[in-house]
C-alpha cells in the first residue's frame, strides 16, 4: 500500500488555481522531490498534505485513510505526520530538549523521562548532544534547522514533509542539514520534500516530480528528470538552473 496517495488534487487561492489535478503516489521508504520554480504549487501541496490547507476538489490519502474527508480528525492526522518549514520555528523561550519533547509529552501522552531518552538519542545521533540546553538563539541557522528536523522526528512520523529547509540558510550551513536528511533516507524514513538544491535533490531521490504553474507536468526517477526530460518546459527549467550555477 502507498503511504500517500493524491488524486485529482486542485486548489484555489482568490480565483487562481494555484494546484491543478494533481495526482501523486509515494510508496513506503522513497524519497520524492518536487521541483519547479517558485510559485509552481510546490509548497501548497505540502501544506495541503498536512490539512495547513483545505482542498478544493481531489482527494488524499494516507496508508488508505482519506485526509480530506470532512470527517477526519486533523489532530489525529498531524500526529502521523512531521513537517519542517523554511523558519525554524522553534520556541526561543525553550530549550532544545523542551522544543524536541513538546509534541511527545503533550500530543503523545509519552511520559517526560522517555521522552527526554529519546530526545538525547537523537541529538546525539545527529551530532548535537551538546546542545540539549542550549535555546535557539544560541545556536547557528544549521543547527537550528537540525534541531527542527529532530524536533519532526522526535513524534516518529508515518511521512515526512520538508518544505526548503535549506533556502533560509548560509551556503555553508546546507551541507549539515542535507546531511541529516541523506541519514533519513539511509534510515528508511518516507519523506516529500520541496527543495532548490538540484545536485541533492539528483542524488537523494527515488522519484522527481516537475510542477509548472500548478501542474505535475513531469515526474520520473532522477536520471531520466535531470538527463532526459521530455517535457520542454522541464529542458527549460533545468537550462535556467544550471545557468544560474545552482546545478
Amino acid at each position: 500500500m502507498n503511504v500517500l496517495t493524491i488524486e485529482g488534487v486542485w486548489k484555489h487561492f482568490h480565483g487562481h488555481s494555484v494546484l491543478r489535478g494533481i495526482d501523486l503516489e509515494v510508496r513506503p521508504h522513497e524519497v520524492v522531490s518536487l521541483i519547479g520554480a517558485s510559485g509552481s504549487g510546490k509548497s501548497t501541496l505540502l501544506r495541503c498534505v498536512n490539512l495547513l490547507e483545505t482542498v478544493d476538489d481531489g482527494a488524499i490519502y494516507l496508508d488508505g485513510e482519506e485526509l480530506t474527508d470532512p470527517r477526519v480528525n486533523v489532530d489525529q492526522v498531524r500526529r502521523r505526520l512531521g513537517i519542517v518549514f523554511q523558519a525554524f520555528n522553534l520556541f526561543p523561550h525553550m530549550t532544545v530538549l523542551d522544543n524536541i519533547t513538546l509534541a511527545p509529552r503533550q500530543v503523545h501522552g509519552v511520559p517526560r523521562a522517555q521522552a527526554e531518552e529519546q530526545a538525547h538519542a537523537l541529538l546525539a545521533r545527529f551530532g548535537l548532544a551538546a546542545k540539549a540546553k542550549a535555546y535557539p538563539d544560541q545556536l547557528s541557522g544549521g543547527q537550528q534547522q537540525r534541531v527542527a528536523i529532530i524536533r519532526a522526528m522526535a513524534t516518529q512520523p508515518r511521512l515526512m514533509l520538508l518544505d526548503e529547509v535549506t533556502s533560509a540558510l548560509d551556503p555553508e550551513l546546507v551541507v549539515e542539514v542535507l546531511g541529516i536528511i541523506r541519514e533519513l533516507k539511509e534510515s528508511g524514513m518516507t519523506m516529500v520534500l520541496t527543495t532548490h538544491e538540484m545536485g541533492f535533490c539528483r542524488d537523494i531521490s527515488d522519484v522527481v516530480c516537475f510542477l509548472d504553474g500548478g501542474v505535475l507536468l513531469e515526474k520520473g526517477p532522477p536520471e531520466q528528470i535531470f538527463s532526459a526530460p521530455e517535457h520542454p518546459r522541464t529542458r527549460e527549467f533545468l537550462r535556467s538552473v544550471v545557468e544560474s550555477g545552482r546545478f
